[in-house]
């Protein structure tokens, strides 16, 4: 309970009142006969007695304190304003706003990779959103002790905490090191949920989480790059040999994660093209029946029977059946 001056005030409204600031208390001022209460759009004003909340209101207007507001307070209703005196209360001024934030890693985040034994670094941005829900647990944690709360305080909170949790829902989430932007959606809301943990007691709630990109090194995305282009190249196996030959030319000068990582994805990626290959020829080759006949129209050779309708042939070029050029 803050202390209260001799002076008294006629109006009661959020003097200091800005964007980014999310509650503001009014106090030091005592409030006389014929005050008024001032709401503005987008804000709640909740009047607090010995840190006590005694009423809450929400609709934007301008009110009669004495006779709107007083008769509504929990324990205060029966109080009757002197012409002298004036009733000791603060008012809380909440901004009832979503908030949006910007946030990103300060630091390379190294997460743990497969072949690279320093581990795979990455930066990351985006944003989150945030609101105040609970009254009770804001007033109790933040609001009962503050005269204002400022964005800027709850970002740095957060962001303090967000390395970790990329690092534990990257390592749970990322199926794919070089392109995590393709579980972007199920790493936020692991994120999400376990800000909303951090947030809870404060009386406060992240109402969405999001990763706007990964960046990954220079080098590195370099290689994502250069891959990404695959396509272009017929020669799987000399691709192969150039990848790990220009990783291993560079290693003597640059990362040495990330010449693994690019051997790696080269690697990778030639043998899926492969396997693929492999798939597509098993895919096109003749039926087991045509093969013999094929293989001999293809040697000038007429075929023991007609691929057309079956007929024994006895050497002819002419199917005699049919009429079907064997030759």
């Amino acid at each position: 309970m803050a202390f209260f001056g001799n002076q008294f005030s006629d109006v009661v409204e959020w003097d200091e009142f800005r964007e980014d600031m999310i509650f503001w208390k009014w106090t030091n001022q005592e409030i006389k006969k014929g005050s008024r209460l001032i709401i503005r759009p987008g804000q709640d004003a909740i009047f607090l007695n010995n840190g006590k909340i005694e009423g809450v209101f929400e609709d934007d207007g301008e009110y009669d304190i004495e006779s709107e507001i007083v008769p509504f307070l929990s324990t205060l209703k029966g109080f009757r304003f002197g012409f002298n005196s004036g009733m000791r209360v603060e008012v809380l001024f909440v901004n009832t706003k979503e908030f949006v934030v910007r946030w990103g890693t300060k630091n390379p985040i190294n997460i743990p990779a497969p072949g690279l034994p320093g581990g795979m670094p990455i930066r990351a941005n985006g944003t989150f959103q945030f609101k105040v829900n609970d009254y009770v647990g804001f007033i109790d944690k933040i609001a009962g002790i503050r005269d204002s709360y400022l964005v800027d305080e709850v970002k740095i909170r957060l962001t303090a905490v967000l390395d970790q949790l990329l690092m534990k829902w990257i390592t749970k989430e990322g199926k794919n090191m070089f392109n995590l932007q393709a579980n972007a959606h199920e790493i936020g809301r692991g994120i999400l949920d376990d800000l909303n943990m951090e947030m809870m007691d404060d009386g406060m709630k992240v109402t969405g989480f999001q990763i706007m990109s990964f960046n990954y090194p220079q080098e590195i995305q370099d290689m994502i790059n250069k891959n990404a282009s695959i396509g272009m190249v017929g020669d799987v196996s000399k691709y192969q040999q150039i990848s790990v030959a220009d990783a291993m030319g560079k290693s003597s000068g640059s990362n040495t994660a990330s010449d693994m990582a690019g051997m790696m994805m080269g690697m990778n990626i030639a043998k899926e093209m492969m396997d693929g290959q492999k798939e597509s020829s098993s895919q096109n080759q003749p039926a087991e029946g045509n093969s013999d006949s094929q293989a001999a129209s293809d040697s000038g050779i007429a075929p023991n029977f007609c691929p057309n309708c079956g007929q024994k042939n006895e050497g002819a070029k002419f199917c005699p059946n049919c009429g079907q050029k064997l030759a």
